[in-house]
């Protein structure tokens, strides 16, 4: 199989679909791997890496979406890829559809097969090919806060960890996914003072194990959202619902009621964020305030520590990779259900359900259209 992996083209975005080792496990199955020159440069891959690897590098992005089968990135089509991408073509990538209509309607529209690592499970119903992603975002997200709030910043002149015989700053964590898990992780580190909100009773337990007393778990059904929220400094948006929009937790009367300098970092934004005064930005320009509350929403925080991400992602991508590559997608989704799960668009349907949703669109099932 011909697979082709572009540069991002997505504002300071420098993650690549593949590393070099990725490209060596395909090259010595016989695959042939196009990359565009300079395409992992940022992430500290060069060109010479992927060479050696037994890659082809090419000039122009257009050549690999013509030439490809197989299209390896890693954010979304951006609107100029979309106009690439070929019928038939098997683009496997994250893709975050439920929060972006003109994407979606984009996809359907080149009849490609779409196949979204953000929404893979595992048998216990986990998302493993999201997972790297969500622990470094989730890690990230207490190291942007800490420096939100910062006074130059306009935040509140917060040290998360306080100092001798000055009270550390509080920190809500909203969900105790992989994305809060790996927030308590820093914030704990820096000796916050550290809530974990969950609606789950047992995830809540399982990171008490881990933690013990430097958090407190807080059941969300059990407490005042509204007191927590305005009596937090940071306040992380943690709440994923796979495939889906995420739920707005946090109101904009939350965000009024907030301490003036306070800092909100909405790791959810991929999917529309959980709070409802957020809207997506960039490495360029990350933060905006809203009712004297900073607000840090970049859509791609793990693009920010390229090398990091690329390697984590590779990891837990690869696998997948190689079953789609050696044994096609049509054998290798319809004899996996896990993998069956990461099909978002097929041919001109809508296949994963939260997306048709999310837009009033019609839905067809992964495996049935796989049988036409």
């Amino acid at each position: 199989m011909i697979i082709g992996v572009p540069k991002e083209i997505k504002l300071q975005e420098h993650r690549i679909g593949l590393t070099p080792d990725s490209v060596k496990v395909l090259t010595q199955k016989n695959h042939e791997v196009l990359v565009q020159n300079n395409g992992g440069f940022e992430a500290g891959f060069t060109n010479e890496d992927y060479k050696k690897a037994g890659a082809k590098i090419v000039d122009k992005a257009e050549e690999i979406f013509k030439s490809a089968e197989l299209i390896v990135k890693v954010k979304e089509p951006q609107m100029n890829e979309i106009k690439m991408i070929r019928e038939n073509q098997i683009i496997y990538t994250y893709l975050h559809l439920a929060a972006a209509k003109e994407l979606t309607e984009g996809l359907i529209k080149t009849k490609s097969i779409c196949i979204a690592y953000e929404t893979v499970t595992d048998d216990n119903g986990r998302l493993p090919l999201l997972a790297p992603m969500s622990a470094v975002a989730g890690r990230m997200s207490i190291q942007a806060g800490a420096h939100s709030l910062e006074k130059n910043q306009k935040g509140r002149g917060l040290l998360i960890g306080g100092a001798p015989g000055v009270e550390p700053a509080n920190v809500v964590i909203l969900g105790g996914g992989v994305v809060g898990e790996n927030a308590a992780i820093i914030a704990t580190g820096m000796r916050g003072k550290v809530y974990v909100v969950d609606k789950s009773e047992e995830r809540l337990a399982q990171l008490y194990k881990i933690f013990g007393d430097k958090i407190i778990p807080t059941q969300s059904n059990k407490i005042d959202l509204n007191k927590l929220v305005s009596d937090c400094d940071l306040l992380i948006g943690g709440v994923l619902i796979p495939g889906a929009e995420a739920p707005k937790l946090v109101t904009k009367e939350m965000v009024q009621n907030m301490k003036r300098g306070s800092v909100v970092v909405d790791v959810a934004i991929d999917q529309g964020g959980c709070v409802e005064t957020s809207k997506p930005t960039t490495h360029a320009n990350p933060t905006y305030i809203v009712d004297d509350v900073v607000h840090y929403c970049v859509a791609n925080m793990p693009g920010g520590v390229p090398r990091t991400s690329t390697m984590a992602l590779n990891k837990a991508t690869l696998p997948m990779l190689v079953k789609l590559t050696d044994d096609g997608y049509k054998k290798t989704l319809q004899e996996n259900r896990n993998y069956l799960a990461g099909l978002n668009v097929y041919k001109g349907k809508i296949t994963f359900k939260g997306v048709a949703d999310a837009f009033n669109l019609e839905y067809t099932p992964a495996g049935k259209v796989l049988l036409d």
